[in-house]
């Protein structure tokens, strides 16, 4: 278990973690993760010391419901990945981890063929804390792994509630995997999902599923097909692939590739990332307002009275919301 930073001296950090020393990176990110004030304010000097060293990383979100094989999807491209030369970090966004203390990554033993790689790096999200405070730990994690020259950052979000929309604002492509036999499965897809996938992957089309998978493709494709894509320059193509069998991930990869080129040569990719930076400093401005109203004594000290007298209908909201901005000096 690493130990929580004391003493540091950020610029020798900063350079141990440039020159790829994976201790260095461990600590930069337990100091990233810390919630004490003095521990923050080093992250943030952190941040902004190794900040011209960071965004060369390929960003892929990928997110599917339990059961669909992300892991072992994850856990064979990436491997894929690091056999063709590339440093690989895997990272995780997870709102049920904010209320459980669990991950959806859980033991690393789930990546067993991408853990014992030395050019592999895999992190779980905190366990605690909102959703945005969660995401924006993930983000300076990314930020970090980019100074520390992973060339591929994969951030995995367990597929429910905001935490797809957060993962695709915070990535340059977002990939969604499904499951053959698309009929039920397709019903239960939320809309909001297709609008930001820039790809759709059915998974699991090995064998005696590999029927199944194509008919589920033809539908995703109909569904595609009535949306108007998110982009001039790229229509949302639906491959094929077995994780478990390494089937069609290369060809995947590949079109995320061609995504980032195509993007790169309209200027999208540029205007994305300038506009995800912007959305980040709004993120952590809420978070930070956030963190003062839930620490404030005062709120903490009227917030039950006022809570039942809106329960009992003694008190508007909007009254009550008064009494707490007027507290908090707002």
């Amino acid at each position: 278990m690493i130990a929580h930073p004391r003493s540091i001296d950020i610029a020798v950090l900063a350079e141990k973690l440039r020159g790829g020393d994976r201790a260095a990176l461990a600590r930069a990110i337990t100091l990233v993760e810390s919630v004490k004030p003095d521990h923050q304010t080093q992250a943030r000097e952190l941040v902004q010391e190794l900040l011209p060293y960071t965004g060369g990383a390929m960003r892929v979100g990928i997110t599917g419901v339990p059961g669909v094989g992300k892991s072992t999807t994850i856990d064979t491209l990436g491997h894929n990945l690091v056999q063709s030369g590339q440093k690989v970090a895997v990272l995780a966004v997870d709102p049920s981890s904010t209320r459980t203390g669990g991950s959806i990554l859980g033991d690393k033993t789930r990546m067993a063929k991408l853990s014992p790689e030395r050019n592999a790096f895999i992190r779980p999200s905190p366990s605690s804390g909102t959703l945005g405070g969660v995401a924006a730990k993930t983000r300076e994690t990314m930020l970090l792994c980019e100074a520390a020259g992973f060339d591929v950052v994969i951030v995995e979000t367990v597929g429910i509630g905001q935490s797809e929309t957060t993962v695709a604002d915070m990535t340059d492509f977002f990939l969604v995997l499904m499951l053959p036999g698309a009929g039920d499965e397709l019903q239960g897809i939320k809309k909001g999902v297709l609008e930001i996938a820039d790809m759709i992957a059915v998974n699991k089309s090995e064998g005696e599923g590999r029927k199944r998978a194509v008919a589920a493709a033809g539908e995703y494709r109909a569904a595609l097909h009535i949306m108007q894509a998110a982009s001039p320059n790229w229509s949302p193509p639906v491959v094929l692939i077995s994780g478990l069998d390494n089937i069609g991930l290369d060809e995947m990869w590949a079109q995320v590739v061609e995504h980032r080129r195509l993007f790169e040569a309209s200027g999208e990719f540029a205007q994305k990332r300038r506009a995800q930076q912007v959305k980040w400093m709004w993120t952590m401005l809420e978070e930070r307002l956030h963190s003062r109203l839930r620490k404030d004594p005062k709120v903490k000290a009227r917030l039950p009275e006022l809570e039942r007298r809106v329960a009992e209908g003694a008190l508007s909201p909007t009254l009550a919301v008064e009494d707490i901005a007027a507290l908090l000096g707002l």
